[in-house]
């Protein structure tokens, strides 16, 4: 008796041990590749038209544009769903991004909801056979600073899609990025956000409790599953940058290559922009040196062109445009990652 005991036991623990050796790290990827040191590449989310910036087919994270599309009726228009079929149907990507909200969320909510529904057509996002999503979502707000309390609910509107990060546009404050990343955390875990979480467990295919034991911000905790983006895109973030950097919650820092060369470019007497290319590039390296100092990863809008370049300069996340440049830059950014 006592021997089937033991042998119960044995084969108990053994089976515990098979579920705990299966079972995923976490179930966000980005953060898997972030906390290992690894470049993480991600594209912007397919789009029919382009819709001014932030909308699908607007600008990229920093202010770079995504080119135009063909005219109306070169294509007929592709649904949403169809739009989140495409995206799930590349496999070489870490995440999906979208520039919907930076718009605003009256205008911007209703299609990406939409989208957010063609991703989840099973009840949950896909996940990989280790238990990861395969095609997280990530996010681009309107600015905080006009009226934080108005983009901290925003904040929660978000997440509660079911999105995994959020980028904060144009922070010039380390004030303004530390009331972004409070309202991405519950009251529980010392934030604002409120305990409504409206579909995000559904789609992360748990329960209520384990949403909100898992939805908490890498890496003020471990074994949170959201990642916070910020970016500097003006001369007062840039002249704010090393207190911005320093904010814990960051999970990525972003110089806005595409604002910033606005920025320093100036319009000459034929009407044409020329760019200070030193001054330019001198304000992306300002960025890196903060994200350096602070050890925090940064992040650059790349193409297949430049990607080697950034990532031997310390970049270590990328997002390009979707279509075949963008497909091709993934891949010259994984050989050289060795990924």
């Amino acid at each position: 008796m006592r021997a089937r005991i033991v042998i119960a036991l044995v084969a108990t623990v053994a089976a515990g041990t098979l579920v705990v050796g299966q079972a995923p790290k976490r179930l966000n990827p980005m953060i898997e590749l972030l906390s290992q040191k690894k470049p993480v590449f991600g594209l912007y989310a397919p789009a029919n038209r382009r819709m001014g910036a932030g909308g699908p087919g607007g600008a990229m994270p920093g202010g770079a544009s995504r080119p135009a599309a063909p005219p109306a009726d070169a294509t007929p228009a592709k649904t949403a769903d169809q739009l989140a079929a495409e995206a799930l149907a590349n496999k070489n990507t870490d995440f999906i991004f979208d520039g919907t909200m930076e718009g605003g969320m009256e205008r911007g909510l209703p299609p990406f909801m939409a989208f957010v529904k063609g991703m989840s057509g099973s009840g949950s996002f896909l996940k990989s056979p280790n238990g990861m999503f395969t095609h997280p979502l990530v996010v681009k707000m309107h600015e905080i600073a006009p009226d934080p309390k108005a983009a901290a609910v925003s904040i929660g509107q978000q997440l509660n899609v079911g999105v995994s990060g959020i980028m904060f546009v144009s922070v010039e404050s380390a004030a303004e990025a530390k009331a972004g990343i409070d309202a991405m955390r519950f009251k529980a875990n010392g934030g604002t956000r409120s305990e409504d979480v409206g579909q995000a467990p559904a789609l992360w295919g748990m329960s209520e409790k384990d949403y909100k034991a898992k939805a908490d911000l890498w890496p003020l905790n471990p074994n949170g599953e959201l990642v916070n983006w910020t970016i500097i895109e003006s001369k007062e973030g840039l002249a704010k940058v090393r207190e911005i950097a320093a904010v814990k919650g960051i999970g990525v820092l972003w110089p806005g290559a595409g604002t910033l060369r606005g920025l320093f470019s100036t319009v000459q007497p034929d009407g044409t922009r020329k760019l200070d290319e030193a001054a330019w590039e001198a304000s992306i390296q300002t960025v890196l040196a903060a994200c350096k100092e602070f050890k925090v990863a940064c992040g650059y809008p790349a193409n297949a062109t430049d990607i080697e370049m950034r990532m031997k300069q310390g970049f270590s996340v990328f997002v390009m445009n979707w279509g075949d440049p963008g497909f091709k830059a993934i891949e010259v950014g994984k050989k050289a990652a060795g990924r």
